[in-house]
């Protein structure tokens, strides 16, 4: 379970030296009810993305105290594996001098100057991770889960402390879901902070991880 300690921990590594991490400005907007609202624009990463949150928390703990880090592997439909790629280039060379970026279909690919060796693998996100996992077991890769992650979790809540520390009596927040990491992580930080918050989720019909099995029901994945 995702601690608020853990995501505070994490907002250090984050915002420390050399991190690498931009504090995405938020904007705010008067509905016609008069309510108002605020948008976070997590766009303004340098992966354009919230997912490079995550990546860099599990690196920076993959890292340790030795200085070293494992080669990593990552399965992605874009974001991640950008993100990924990115924060292990920022902390150097990884132990064997290999890193991995592997994805479902026709997606972006990683900029070049990241360093990882992209790889296309099926069509969905779970053909993907099946050989990511063989990949990892047969070159000695560490495996970084795009949600499926304490620590990419606690990455991703780093957001929700930004959102909270800007605007303290928010009382609902609108979170984008895919795999649910995004959620877990803005959901842990903000209710401890404020018990009393409400979290919704929405997504793309192209991304049902989260409804499928609440719901029984079966979904395309995008």
């Amino acid at each position: 379970m995702v601690e608020l300690d853990d995501i505070r921990r994490a907002a250090a590594w984050l915002q420390g030296p050399g991190a690498g991490h931009a504090l995405c400005g938020i904007a705010h907007a008067l509905a016609a009810d008069g309510a108002r609202i605020f948008l976070k624009f997590e766009n303004l990463q340098f992966t354009a993305s919230f997912k490079e949150r995550g990546a860099c928390n599990k690196l920076t703990q993959l890292v340790g105290s030795t200085g070293s880090r494992p080669g990593v592997v990552a399965m992605s439909a874009g974001n991640h594996a950008r993100g990924v790629a990115y924060h292990a280039q920022r902390l150097g060379p990884a132990r064997g001098d290999r890193d991995a970026a592997l994805y479902a279909g026709r997606q972006d690919r990683a900029h070049p100057r990241l360093g990882a060796e992209v790889v296309l693998h099926g069509d969905t996100l779970e053909e993907a991770r099946g050989h990511a996992l063989a990949l990892a077991a047969a070159q000695g890769l560490t495996f970084v889960h795009p949600y499926d992650d304490e620590a990419v979790a606690a990455g991703q809540g780093t957001l929700g402390l930004e959102m909270m520390r800007a605007v303290p009596d928010l009382d609902t927040l609108v979170i984008a879901v895919g795999g649910g990491g995004l959620i877990a992580g803005i959901a842990a930080a903000a209710r401890a902070l404020q018990p009393g918050i409400r979290s919704w989720a929405c997504r793309r019909r192209a991304s049902p991880r989260c409804s499928t099995p609440s719901r029984a029901t079966q979904h395309p994945q995008g």
